[in-house]
């Protein structure tokens, strides 16, 4: 960046220098052109001072003009009118004084400047005839003697020169119009560059933070499955052998008493180890069935964002694995929050479809929609018109993709957005099991 920002204001300090220079230069040779011709008038009567200031004022005028009006600059056709003005007016002067060769020379200025393919090197051959008379003492010097036969070969040299010279700054100017769309296509890169970096660490963070959430998370189930399978089943297995062993013992005995209290804390223990199964679920989940629970956040997400949500439930309702109503709802959440940010949504319709091996949550808002054809992967959220800065899709992607499920998005600006997650219907007897 610190390149790119050096490189431009290079060329912005050269292009103002240029246009400095160009503004200054002709008045500057036409002052030059004036004064050598005034002194040479001290020593030659002949040179017609009167004639020689009305020129000067009418070439300085011609060039006040033009360079008043630079929207004239993009009109060819005027600015050809300003290079054969200012190319008769030097030729009038060189009439009158060969030091007005130094104003010619802004007839090749003008022409590689304002005119364009073959008309700039006419304006060159035109310039380089008058130039040519004035190397040459002037017209007054040309029909003295036989000066005039040079006349025409030295305006061809002075035409050829003065045409590679122009072809020179002809690729001078190409190569600096490069270097400013190079520059131009160099600062874009930069910028979606920085774009990118910042959105990819924002996203970075936020994968990192929900990973750790999921660990947490499985590393609690995981133990909560352990619990389960060794310790709360084991407890399970003592309890109904000490309960066995009751039967056999007389009542009253001691025997009988302390087996007795031995299965009051087996299961005391057992019911602590189911307690801390159910721990690890959401305390929403705990309370009640899947269905419900989502109904109860939709209807507080309604509330508190005034607009209207409604929940719609098919097929066969029935207890599924934890992890799989943990996801559906952690999913309708998300959702529910992405609409809530992005969307601008008047209303938002969820329906839960329990089937035969799978239950599908389907998410759809009216609201502004975003280009779903421009998310690129994981990292675009509902409701975005753009895909960067999306952490909530990314994250609902995940939680279904963890359980072999599937995360769709549909949408399009102004027609909504419309999310689909499908994950096993793994039933909870299976993992009772």
């Amino acid at each position: 960046m610190a390149m790119e920002a050096e490189l431009r204001h290079a060329l912005e300090r050269a292009e103002r220098r240029r246009s400095v220079v160009m503004r200054v230069l002709p008045y500057v040779l036409l002052a030059v052109s004036l004064v050598f011709t005034l002194l040479q008038a001290l020593v030659d009567p002949g040179v017609n001072v009167a004639a020689v200031l009305v020129l000067t004022a009418a070439a300085a005028g011609w060039v006040h003009l033009f360079g008043r009006h630079p929207e004239w600059h993009q009109r060819p056709a005027l600015m050809g009118v300003q290079v054969a003005g200012v190319v008769a007016l030097a030729g009038g002067l060189v009439a009158a004084s060969p030091w007005y060769g130094f104003f010619a020379f802004m007839g090749y200025v003008y022409a590689e400047m304002h005119l364009r393919r073959r008309w700039k090197y006419v304006g060159v051959v035109a310039t380089a005839v008058v130039t040519s008379a004035a190397y040459l003492g002037g017209y007054a010097g040309l029909s003295a003697g036989q000066a005039w036969l040079a006349w025409p070969p030295v305006a061809v040299v002075v035409a050829v020169l003065a045409s590679a010279f122009m072809r020179f700054a002809e690729q001078e100017d190409k190569r600096s119009l490069w270097q400013r769309q190079s520059l131009d296509e160099l600062h874009a890169a930069n910028v979606q560059l920085e774009e990118a970096l910042r959105d990819n660490a924002a996203l970075h963070a936020q994968l990192l933070v929900q990973a750790r959430e999921a660990g947490v998370q499985d590393e609690r189930q995981r133990m909560a499955r352990e619990i389960h399978d060794t310790l709360a089943q084991g407890l399970a297995g003592i309890l109904a052998q000490l309960q066995a062993a009751e039967q056999t013992l007389r009542v009253g005995s001691p025997e009988r008493r302390q087996v007795t209290a031995a299965i009051v804390l087996a299961r005391e223990g057992l019911t602590e180890a189911r307690r801390t199964v159910h721990a690890v679920e959401p305390q929403v989940l705990a309370d009640s069935r899947l269905p419900e629970a989502i109904q109860g956040a939709v209807a507080r997400w309604s509330e508190e964002h005034g607009v209207e949500g409604v929940l719609t439930t098919t097929g066969h309702p029935r207890p599924l694995r934890t992890d799989v109503e943990v996801t559906l709802l952690r999913t309708a959440q998300e959702a529910l929050a992405n609409v809530a940010k992005h969307a601008r949504a008047g209303r938002v319709v969820l329906t839960l479809s329990y089937m035969e091996d799978v239950v599908t949550l389907d998410v759809l808002d009216d609201g502004i929609g975003f280009e779903a054809a421009a998310v690129r992967g994981p990292g675009a959220s509902q409701g975005q018109t753009a895909p960067a800065g999306g952490f909530g899709l990314a994250g609902m992607r995940q939680r279904v993709q963890r359980l072999a499920g599937k995360l769709e998005v549909e949408s399009e600006p102004g027609g909504g957005t419309a999310i689909s997650a499908t994950v096993p219907a793994i039933p909870a007897a299976e993992e009772a099991a």
